[in-house]
């Protein structure tokens, strides 16, 4: 396996190890402190973490080229950190399914992304993959903030990629 597969495919479980751990934290939450107000880009954890959903069904919608595009922003938002740590852990076996199952000529396929009145772009597997997980990253670590501002401790989310500090759960996502 090349080295980028395998990054790929490692990419793939830390998200899925990153997202199981921040639902947790969240599902510790009221629904009042869920939904409150914070400061970030999305004005509460509900809205970010609803945010992270939908973009991640986007995407693996052009990845899986399912033709659907930009009607997945059509899908209600979800309610509750309870529903929302279900649907993610959907999306993230499918997406982890989805980089298993990837061959070294995947990566270079262009796959289409919807972009509505500007129309249908391409872009290869790999750079919609990399996109994909920074975009991850990026909120997580803004979901990561807001909760250091409510009683629930923050998890460790870094703990995933050297075996020295890889947290044992982390294991069932390899």
């Amino acid at each position: 396996m090349s080295a980028a597969l395998e990054h790929l495919r490692l990419m793939a479980g830390n998200n899925a190890y990153a997202n199981e751990h921040l639902h947790e934290a969240c599902c510790q939450l009221s629904s009042e402190e869920f939904a409150a107000p914070r400061t970030g880009f999305f004005p509460s954890l509900r809205e970010t973490l609803n945010h992270i959903w939908e973009v991640d069904r986007y995407y693996l919608d052009a990845l899986q080229e399912q033709g659907r595009g930009l009607s997945v922003f059509e899908t209600p938002h979800l309610s509750t950190a309870e529903a929302l740590r279900e649907a993610q852990k959907e999306v993230d076996a499918q997406l982890c399914g989805f980089c298993a199952a990837l061959c070294e000529a995947d990566l270079a396929r262009e796959v289409p992304h919807d972009r509505g009145e500007h129309g249908e772009f391409r872009e290869s597997v790999a750079s919609t993959l990399l996109h994909l997980f920074q975009h991850q990253i990026h909120h997580r670590g803004q979901a990561h903030a807001m909760l250091s501002g409510t009683g629930v401790e923050p998890p460790q989310l870094d703990e995933f990629f050297l075996k020295f500090d890889r947290h044992p759960s982390a294991l069932k996502h390899l």
